[in-house]
């Protein structure tokens, strides 16, 4: 499979109509980065403007047609993404992969198109900007659907459900939030689990640090940087398997659910990625990509 890699993802930005059929190949677009690296507060220097919010409300999917679906570019289906959320999406040689991956290229299929990957600060796809930009059609990037997201994003229906999930090392004596007291938590910027964890700081008495993406948070644990790590259930779990020193002592339940994110005036595609995820439930495809990352089949 060719990768395909391109300097300014903004760039091509016509817009047109796609109808279903076809199948997918993946190309990825690289982020590039000048004048310095990311910061680990997930600011790049060229950030991206401010959301706007469009009168499309989420949800407004019942009347729109998979027809009326449109893409910046036609034929190329723009999958927003934050990398190293393994096992939802990290790099693999010269390409990105993962589950929102796959669930990304039966979209695209849908739609007559091919996926490109656009690796960017998880708050640009969150916050809107990134789709006010053109850079995406959709976001797939473990998105835990909320009031504040909704405001500026129409969402999917579900199609994963998580936890957050405390990580230590082994042996450490910490087994809950209450037990850090003192004690540094490492966090991913702009998540439910930042959010969860800033809100029970003062209760628990622990310091936040905050990192840029999810491996970087569980990486401090390894190294001893911090005490614990909260992120969501999955990637620690997959983190703890692949490193045996670290372990997950608690799962706390918030009842999330992840969805693909579309713009808001964009009712055609959520209603082809509405169709996708119903299909592949049915047909189970997606029980059998749910297999392959997670190891377990998906809860009926």
């Amino acid at each position: 499979m060719t990768t395909t890699r391109t300097r300014n993802p903004a760039a091509r930005r016509a817009e047109g109509r796609v109808t279903p059929a076809g199948r997918p190949r993946r190309a990825l677009t690289a982020l590039v980065l000048t004048g310095g690296a990311l910061a680990l507060a997930g600011c790049a220097k060229d950030a991206l403007p401010a959301a706007t919010t469009a009168a499309t409300s989420a949800g407004s999917t019942a009347a729109a047609s998979v027809g009326d679906a449109r893409l910046v570019r036609p034929g190329t289906l723009l999958t927003c993404t934050h990398t190293a959320f393994k096992p939802f999406e990290y790099p693999e040689g010269d390409k990105i992969v993962g589950f929102d991956i796959d669930i990304a290229d039966l979209v695209a299929t849908k739609v007559n198109a091919k996926v490109e990957v656009v690796d960017i600060p998880f708050d640009q796809i969150t916050s809107g900007a990134a789709f006010a930009a053109k850079r995406c059609d959709i976001g797939a990037a473990a998105i835990t659907m909320n009031d504040k997201r909704r405001t500026v994003l129409a969402f999917s229906d579900s199609y994963f459900e998580s936890t957050q999930a405390l990580l230590v090392k082994q042996g450490a004596p910490y087994q809950d939030l209450a037990a850090l007291k003192g004690k540094k938590l490492a966090v991913q910027t702009d998540t439910t689990g930042q959010e969860y964890a800033e809100k029970n700081k003062s209760a628990n008495g622990y310091t936040t640090v905050v990192f840029e993406d999810s491996t970087s948070v569980s990486n401090a644990v390894l190294s001893g940087a911090v005490d614990a790590a909260l992120n969501d259930n999955a990637v620690m779990l997959y983190f703890a398997k692949m490193n045996p020193t670290t372990q997950v002592v608690t799962e706390i339940k918030t009842e999330e659910q992840y969805g693909i994110a579309v713009a808001k005036d964009n009712p055609g595609l959520l209603a082809a990625v509405n169709e996708t995820l119903t299909a592949a439930k049915a047909d189970g495809s997606y029980a059998t990509l749910y297999q392959k990352y997670f190891g377990v089949a998906p809860k009926s």
